[in-house]
């Protein structure tokens, strides 16, 4: 247990590249051909993972409709939930060959499961891991079933509170769940980026000790990227071939071009964050020689004083330090020095 898992040999924390993980959620439009096309295009942006949510209409709700069963605001203002669902769903008989092409594009595939029979699809299609879904994270019963199948387990926590989250992280160990990452999530689709509120991401990886990361719907990749500069170590983000195309979540998807530019910003922000140090760094060698030092900037003859006219602080940085100015100005040239002089201590009298 700790700050750090492995997910089909890939290790994920702190100190390895971020984990960028490719959701494709409903963007198939409910056809498998574009299912299948949806991987091989996901797989070329450089991402780690492709995930699914795995559900049915039927496991997810029930087919009814009062008020409580349809959605009031937001993308998806007036859709009865069991249509909606029936609209994003990944049908079970998928799976298999989703879980083949992955294996044929060499990429690795896991799902969410949203009931225990999907558990159950998924691990006996040998999924890696398992996602814990952020409106999920409080059907302890369903943690605790997917914690049982010995498998890596990434949670998102939208919606919850603290008390919430413990809950779900004490019932996914105690069910013997032992590699296991929280993503910070905002559960609005899409999310807007002044309530994403990153500074929670590390703090939820301090407070449960374990790897932390970002669910993020908001548009574009500033969010996903920023969240990388305090720790994260695992982002999820939506794709889809072209929103025109529409879908359940087109609007918050990111496009191939903008999904593996996601993939290099990221990495290249984990780069960046290196260690602390104050040495002089192999890229900057090449320039320290451009540093100011004291040079001879009129000709001085021999026995001439040292002065604010005939020696300056310049580049490049041949010459003594600049901090020795004080120390040698009424001093006296030991022979003759011509401009361009880079002033050294056998120079001065």
């Amino acid at each position: 247990m700790g700050t750090e898992i492995t997910i089909a040999g890939r290790k994920i924390g702190p100190d390895h590249p971020p984990y960028v993980i490719c959701e494709l959620s409903g963007n198939h439009n409910g056809s498998l051909e574009r299912a299948l096309m949806l991987m091989e295009e996901a797989a070329k942006t450089g991402c780690d993972a492709i995930k699914l949510q795995t559900y049915t209409a039927d496991t997810i709700t029930i087919n009814h409709d009062s008020s409580e069963f349809r959605i009031e605001g937001g993308l998806w203002d007036g859709r009865n939930l069991y249509e909606l669902y029936q609209e994003a769903q990944t049908p079970f008989e998928w799976h298999e060959a989703m879980f083949a092409k992955a294996r044929e594009l060499g990429v690795t595939l896991f799902s969410t499961p949203f009931d225990e029979s999907a558990a159950d699809l998924l691990y006996d299609l040998g999924s890696p891991a398992f996602k814990i879904a952020s409106f999920e994270v409080v059907d302890l019963p369903l943690i605790a079933y997917v914690a049982r199948k010995g498998k890596p387990m990434i949670m998102s926590t939208g919606l919850a509170n603290l008390a919430e989250i413990e809950a779900a992280v004490r019932t996914a160990r105690e069910s013997g769940c032992e590699e296991l990452v929280l993503l910070h999530c905002i559960s609005s689709y899409p999310a807007p980026s002044d309530q994403s509120n990153l500074r929670t991401m590390p703090h939820l990886g301090e407070a449960f000790g374990v790897v932390s990361g970002l669910s993020d719907h908001t548009h574009g990749t500033a969010t996903a990227v920023a969240s990388i500069a305090l720790g994260g170590s695992v982002i999820e983000k939506h794709f889809t071939t072209a929103r025109s195309d529409g879908g359940p979540d087109s609007d918050f998807s990111l496009e191939p071009d903008e999904f593996k530019r996601l993939c290099e910003d990221c990495r290249d922000a984990w780069l960046s964050l290196g260690r602390v140090s104050y040495n002089l760094k192999s890229a900057e060698e090449g320039n320290a020689a451009f540093r100011r030092s004291l040079y001879v900037v009129a000709d001085i003859p021999a026995g001439a004083p040292l002065t604010g006219d005939n020696v300056r602080s310049i580049r490049p940085g041949y010459g003594l330090p600049p901090r020795h100015m004080p120390n040698i100005l009424g001093k006296t040239a030991t022979r003759d020095l011509a401009r361009g002089t880079a002033l050294a201590w056998d120079m001065i009298g």
